[in-house]
């Protein structure tokens, strides 16, 4: 399946969604903490992109896992999850109100989906058949 024009502008426009919940999760109740939210899930991706091609080649193991592998997914679901829980956290201690809460998280949902969906999208197999 080829990702043309269309799934491009289908993606910047969800990925601007999600940025303007982030920044009007922060703007609307003067509260600037929630943006740790976009910073999060803009990270988010970045171990599993360091550790994708520590892998073995195709000789090496039966399974087609490596520690470095598993270890970049281990971070990026720990980076993620840090996101999610972060104005979760922020809320029950009060420092945040439970709107800026919950457009915080929508808005780092639609950002981490976006990067998510970009690469599937855009994934280029190494594979020569």
């Amino acid at each position: 399946m080829a990702a043309g024009l269309k799934t491009v502008i289908l993606l910047s426009f969800v990925l601007a969604v999600g940025f303007l919940l982030i920044i009007l999760s922060c703007a609307l109740w003067a509260n600037w903490l929630p943006l740790l939210v976009a910073l999060t899930f803009v990270l988010a991706p970045l171990p599993n992109a360091l550790f994708a091609h520590c892998g073995g080649d195709e000789f090496s193991s039966s399974d087609g896992a490596s520690g470095a592998v598993d270890l970049g997914r281990f971070l990026t679901s720990i980076v993620v999850v840090t996101g999610f829980a972060l104005p979760v956290v922020l809320t029950h201690s009060e420092v945040v109100k439970p709107g800026a809460c919950a457009m915080s998280i929508i808005g780092g949902g639609l950002v981490y989906g976006t990067i998510l969906a970009y690469s599937a999208a855009f994934r280029q197999d190494d594979e020569y058949d």
